[in-house]
């Protein structure tokens, strides 16, 4: 088992939250709303957009390497405050008035960076992928969603497992405690579930429940983030300690899997 039963199990809650958050953010920003601070969605075709986000991704993780390998450390710092700031602000602006938002944004975004612990770490981690599932669910088809989330395990497996580069990515953020994704104590070490390994998932999530018609008071809306969360509970307890893994294969499987079973009962 890759932690202790407790810490799996806040980790599954976490995740599942996160799901729930960014669905109930997503329906808030329907295609023809305007994002906050006029920030707008890339014009992308629906069944083609895989390619530019997954162009996207590349470059945002050669930026980090470059960052990394020179000890940008302040510039990284500042990026991930913009990240925390504009996601957050595009989230609770879903539910409170814009200034508000933008308020609680700056505030919360620079506790986080400036004054992080473990609590307001994962509850700004919450909110953080709704915003972006917010941005790209509107520009993405089931098909273009699953053939990037393919796209995605197979770069995870290679920056895991091949070049290693994502988990030189991850011990450098855990250093500069600029990590994002989840974060949980275990002992004298931490318990971690990368941000992509959140997000991607309630992409899916997010353009199954659009496209096929479904609403947040659907069943069928969470047989995805339960089937998602069963593979990562499937990864927990088969892995073992020290070691690290490529999460998104197992995810992507619990993502189709979610999918079959939303089709079986539509």
């Amino acid at each position: 088992m890759k932690h202790s039963f407790h810490v799996i199990a806040l980790l599954l809650v976490l995740f599942l939250v996160a799901q729930i958050f960014g669905l109930i953010i997503t329906t808030q920003y329907p295609s023809e709303k305007q994002l906050p601070l006029d920030i707008e969605r890339p014009a992308l075709e629906k069944d083609t957009s895989f390619i530019s986000i997954f162009l996207f991704i590349l470059l945002a993780t050669v930026i980090a390497l470059i960052l990394l390998k020179f000890a940008l450390f302040q510039l990284w710092r500042f990026w991930f405050f913009l990240s925390i700031f504009f996601t957050l602000t595009i989230s609770f602006a879903a539910f409170v008035p814009e200034m508000w938002a933008v308020v609680a944004g700056l505030v919360l975004a620079v506790w986080r960076v400036l004054k992080p612990n473990f609590i307001i770490h994962n509850a700004t981690e919450l909110f953080i992928y709704g915003a972006l599932a917010a941005i790209f669910v509107p520009l993405l088809s089931i098909i273009s969603i699953g053939i990037l989330l393919l796209l995605i395990s197979l770069y995870d497996y290679i920056a895991v497992r091949k070049t290693k580069h994502m988990v030189a990515l991850a011990k450098m953020q855990g250093k500069q405690r600029v990590f994002a994704g989840l974060v949980i104590p275990n002992g004298k070490d931490v318990a971690i579930l990368g941000g992509g390994d959140v997000g991607f998932p309630l992409l899916f999530a997010g353009v199954v429940m659009t496209q096929l018609g479904l609403g947040l008071f659907d069943w069928r809306t969470y047989l995805v983030p339960l089937c998602t969360a069963f593979m990562l509970f499937a990864l927990f307890v088969f892995g073992e300690r020290k070691k690290f893994y490529p999460a998104m294969p197992y995810l992507t499987t619990g993502c189709f899997l979610g999918l079959g079973l939303v089709l079986l009962v539509i």
